[in-house]
């Protein structure tokens, strides 16, 4: 019955397209997408955002992407060129990148449904049974076969994957009522007071912005609200709440499939929730496994040599201590504890490194003491400064987050104006 169950699952995830919405600004993210989108921001030592939900494609058995981008997509582009080119054409597999060009309107994409729709003329041309609309910019590991799965066995015309949040972080999402059986009745988007789950009135169904569609169903809904004087051409503003008046709309729980408790899901949308992020895959048994071998997270793999410890003196030791490096990395009689760095960092001697994010190719000068920081890509770190330490003096020289993270930029740095990749 399993083996049936599989190949019930893999026929109907070859017959689906997977679109990646991955054209926001991600401003909440401030000066680390100056010059890339959201889905572009290094995350994890090695990848960018955009990776966790093409690598969950991949690992679902989805072979057919289309990737919609539209601020500042020049690095994300290149990135996925790079590194996801290998599938192959021939067997009918492709990761299409699908860039704003006014298909159909003449206006920018102006919404997350207007994307879609701008392509539909591409859509039907690969003539997918469902499409599944999954937003970019999130950090999850998700089997979407399962929720397809459920989405044709319940004879759903659109799902919804939600989480179950409490009642206060409700209030950031679109908040689901349902019915026992899943059926979603009700949709509010960011309520004051969120309806809660049946038989949980602590807890409420949020939306994670990914759906699955019957192809036809989305194609008349789409068509319907591009017609629609006053619409906000959006998924939870608009589609949803207009859908579930008069078809079945069901949500599909996102758990773990080992324990049944609500599974790993991040929206790394601020300083603080990035940081704070980046920084639990440290710890000796992160929620978030990246050395899980069974759903490995793919991206672009940069030729690098290993990481690099040098000097043993007992006031000039190349350590690092509760902490990832990546390849290409040369900590040089430099201290680094509690904190990640991305690929090609240098830190040099007698400098200090703690509880701080430092993307790639930086270099930190000799003396540095550095806490609770984000050091964006490109940096080159002074000799002798000192961030993090004193909030008044980081805040005239950078920015800080309201918890407290410091965000450094080469631009603020002095070095001019950089187009940080």
């Amino acid at each position: 019955m399993k083996a049936q169950s599989q190949r019930f699952v893999s026929r109907i995830t070859r017959d689906t397209l997977a679109l990646i919405l991955a054209g926001g600004r991600g401003s909440r993210l401030k000066q680390l997408t100056m010059w890339r989108a959201k889905p572009a921001v290094p995350f994890g030592g090695k990848f960018r955002i955009i990776d966790f939900p093409l690598s969950n494609c991949i690992n679902s058995g989805i072979r057919q992407v289309g990737v919609l981008t539209q601020y500042k997509a020049h690095s994300l582009i290149q990135h996925i060129q790079r590194g996801w080119g290998f599938l192959r054409g021939e067997f009918g597999e492709f990761i299409e990148l699908l860039p704003a060009q006014q298909r159909i309107e003449t206006s920018w994409y102006e919404g997350t449904a207007d994307a879609v729709y701008q392509n539909l003329d591409i859509i039907r041309d690969h003539a997918p049974g469902y499409v599944l609309i999954l937003a970019g910019d999130h950090i999850y590991k998700m089997d979407y076969g399962d929720m397809i799965a459920y989405h044709v066995e319940s004879g759903a015309d659109m799902t919804v994957g939600c989480l179950e949040v409490g009642l206060d972080t409700a209030r950031s999402f679109g908040v689901m009522a349902v019915d026992v059986d899943g059926r979603v009745h009700r949709f509010a988007e960011k309520p004051d007071q969120p309806e809660p789950m049946p038989g949980n009135p602590d807890r409420a169904l949020a939306s994670m912005g990914i759906y699955v569609f019957n192809t036809q169903f989305l194609f008349e809904q789409l068509i319907k609200d591009a017609d629609t004087p006053g619409s906000n051409r959006d998924f939870g503003k608009d589609i949803i709440p207009a859908a579930i008046e008069r078809y079945r709309v069901m949500a599909y729980p996102f758990r773990d499939t080992q324990t049944g408790s609500q599974a790993y899901w991040r929206d790394v949308g601020t300083i603080d929730a990035y940081w704070e992020s980046n920084l639990e895959l440290i710890g000796v048994t992160p929620e978030l496994n990246l050395y899980d071998m069974d759903w490995p997270i793919w991206t672009y793999q940069e030729q690098l040599p290993p990481a690099k410890f040098v000097f043993d003196d007992a006031d000039r030791r190349g350590m690092a201590v509760d902490s990832m490096v990546s390849g290409g990395c040369i900590i040089s009689g430099a201290t680094v504890r509690h904190s990640l760095l991305f690929s090609n960092v240098v830190v040099n001697s007698y400098a200090e490194i703690q509880d701080s994010v430092v993307l790639p190719n930086v270099e930190v000068g000799r003396y540095c003491r550095i806490t609770r920081a984000v050091i964006d890509k490109g940096c080159r770190i002074p000799e002798g400064t000192v961030i993090g330490e004193d909030p008044q003096e980081d805040a005239r020289r950078f920015y800080v987050s309201p918890g407290g993270v410091v965000v450094v930029t080469p631009e603020m740095l002095g070095t001019g104006a950089r187009y940080v990749r």
